[in-house]
């Protein structure tokens, strides 16, 4: 394991003594979504969080970690985020904001700490998959430690 680099992911587990596996996998540049390394890793789909940065209208930032063949019930998300408006973070402002990039988006560790919602969905799983902030390296997790280390609640958001 001493080969694999420590991302602030990683540190904030290790820091709390929270449990945590890792896992690698080859990094496809022309697929990054988490379905493609869901597949490419022979993972149940379901298993495999996407972590989804969104912006209102108000500038705040919020995470969402969902399923990777899921998307954000943008109407769930406006009514929880209190938001009249949610759109995706613009990719060019994705690591200036959060640390990280495309591919490698860890609800763990970003910059500041954004309110952050996971599916609900992750309370029937006892471990999901989440980045561990850089491309080809997943964090294998039980969703409710996930939660306690991000201050994050579960909620229905697909």
């Amino acid at each position: 394991m001493s080969s694999i680099k420590k991302t602030n992911a990683i540190r904030i587990l290790e820091k709390d003594n929270i449990p945590y596996e890792l896992k690698t996998y080859e990094v496809d540049e022309n697929n990054l979504d988490a379905v493609h390394i869901a597949k490419n890793e022979n993972i149940n789909i379901d298993l495999v969080y996407k972590t989804i940065v969104m912006v209102n209208e108000k500038k705040e930032v919020f995470v969402f970690c969902l399923p990777s063949g899921f998307d954000v019930s943008i109407k769930k998300a406006k009514a929880l985020t209190k938001s009249k408006m949610l759109e995706l973070i613009k990719l060019k402002d994705l690591k200036a904001t959060t640390g990280y990039i495309r591919g490698g988006c860890s609800p763990l560790g970003m910059k500041k700490n954004f309110p952050t919602l996971i599916s609900d969905f992750a309370l029937l799983e006892d471990k999901i998959y989440v980045s561990a902030g850089i491309r080809g390296l997943q964090l294998i997790i039980n969703p409710k430690d996930l939660s306690k280390c991000i201050n994050a609640s579960f909620e229905e958001i697909i």
